[in-house]
């Protein structure tokens, strides 16, 4: 056989099966991805310390509320963008909040002067709850990620709070 059919006859018996097995097996996963940007349909963002928490955004309402620095409750309208909707969705993925569990940490008689966090992400047919307490003690790269993700929430309400100037 020459050096150009043995070329071929590789090409046909193992990169051709192996790109076909890869169409088939990773095109579901890609479109049947349960958080998918285009089917956001809305977050909550809850954070405080006692109950019921204080500190909230919704954004299907883009109601913002939270405690000043003199114990006063603010509450505005603040709307994101599609472009804040689409950098938390991407920086969600990043972090695999998809993959976290429902609840990092738990509630304790300390937990009541500790911070805690409540994310929701509402999609189309699925959603993705995770509540996060400040004191968690377990996998340090977990508690990492939640907290980054908590400040990507915070910055991006506070550049949507400055641009819409109320």
């Amino acid at each position: 056989m020459s050096s150009r059919g043995k070329k071929i006859f590789l090409a046909l018996t193992i990169i051709v099966p192996m790109i076909i097995y890869c169409y088939i097996y990773y095109k579901p996963i890609i479109q049947n991805a349960p958080f998918r940007k285009k089917d956001f349909v809305s977050m909550d963002y809850k954070w405080g310390i006692k109950d019921p928490l204080e500190n909230q955004y919704n954004s299907a309402d883009s109601i913002y509320q939270y405690v000043n620095s003199r114990d006063s409750i603010i509450r505005k309208k603040v709307p994101l963008s599609k472009d804040d909707i689409l950098y938390i969705h991407s920086k969600a993925n990043e972090l695999g909040l998809w993959n976290f569990p429902d609840t990092i940490g738990t509630k304790s008689s300390k937990s009541l002067t500790v911070p805690r966090y409540d994310m929701f992400f509402k999609y189309k047919e699925k959603s993705k709850h995770v509540v996060v307490y400040g004191d968690f003690d377990g996998n340090p790269k977990l508690l990492d990620a939640a907290m980054q993700m908590r400040k990507i929430i915070e910055e991006t309400l506070n550049l949507a709070e400055k641009r819409s100037g109320k």
